[in-house]
This record gives structure tokens, C-alpha cells and sequence, in this order.
């Protein structure tokens, strides 16, 4: 008896951990699209939380049209305080080699330096570095993390 009740609570627990709802996807193809800053100081030195981030699909340096209107954003905020320059700081998640991501989030990072400039900010306020795979922002081994992964963050310098 004691095993039938032990056989039946495991086939119960083993069921259940089957039937767990896998979590949404993200509603469009680029990701996260790109994330507006809690808050834009005013004027001064600049704060890096005053930049978006933007995303990039799988493998791809392309600025989606989300990437195009945050790097916008950016931009109006460094034609409005021009004392502040900024590192742009190109990522990749964790999938390919050390050396595939430096390379890729080299190109991320320029691909948003040169959109910047083509809106007219004067290139020797950026400068571009890539971090590859080493630094997430989410820890993570799904699309989910992922997604978050593959960005350039903008920092103040």
C-alpha cells in the first residue's frame, strides 16, 4: 500500500513538473526593443542613466527601428548638454566564442557611433569599446536572458 501511494505521489509531482507554462515571448522580433532612463538629469557632467540602452536581434549589428529611436533620444540629450561624451559599450550574449562577441560588439558599438554621428553629434565626444560576452546584464541561459544580453549600454565619461 505504502508503495502505491508513494508510486502515485511521484507520478503526480513528475506530472506536474511537466505541465509548467513556458514564460511568453517577447511580443516582437527585435527583443526588448530599447529601455527609456528613469530620469534625465539636467545639464551639468551628464549621468549615464540619462542614455537608452539598445538591443540588438541574434548575431546582428543592425539598429531596428526601436535601436534608431533610442539612439534619437540619446542624441537630443547630447545636442542639449554638450559637455558630457560618452563610451558606448557594445555586448553580446553568451552564445559563440571570446573572440566572435568582441568583434560583434565592436560592430554594435559602432554601428550606434555612426548613427550618432550621422544625427550630428561630433565624434570626438564617443568612443567605443566592446566587453564581447563578459559583461551581462542578466544572468541567464534562455532567449529571455539572452535578449538582454546582446546591447550597447552608454556610459558618461
Amino acid at each position: 500500500m505504502v508503495k502505491r501511494v508513494l508510486g502515485l505521489a511521484l507520478v503526480v509531482v513528475a506530472f506536474a513538473a511537466c505541465t509548467k507554462t513556458p514564460p511568453p515571448a517577447p511580443s516582437d522580433k527585435s527583443g526588448f526593443g530599447s529601455e527609456a532612463p528613469t530620469s534625465r538629469p539636467a545639464g551639468g557632467m551628464g549621468d549615464s542613466s540619462a542614455f537608452r540602452t539598445i538591443y540588438f536581434d541574434f548575431d546582428s549589428s543592425d539598429l531596428s527601428a526601436d535601436a534608431r529611436a533610442g539612439l534619437q533620444e540619446n542624441a537630443d540629450y547630447l545636442k542639449s548638454n554638450s559637455s558630457v561624451a560618452v563610451t558606448i559599450e557594445g555586448n553580446c550574449d553568451e552564445r559563440g566564442s571570446a573572440e566572435y562577441n568582441l568583434a560583434l560588439g565592436k560592430r554594435r558599438a559602432e554601428a550606434a557611433y555612426k548613427y550618432l554621428a550621422d544625427l550630428g553629434i561630433d565624434s570626438s565626444r564617443m568612443t567605443t569599446v566592446s566587453y564581447g560576452k563578459e559583461r551581462p546584464a542578466v544572468e541567464g541561459h534562455n532567449e529571455l536572458a539572452w535578449a538582454k544580453n546582446r546591447r550597447d549600454d552608454f556610459k558618461v565619461r
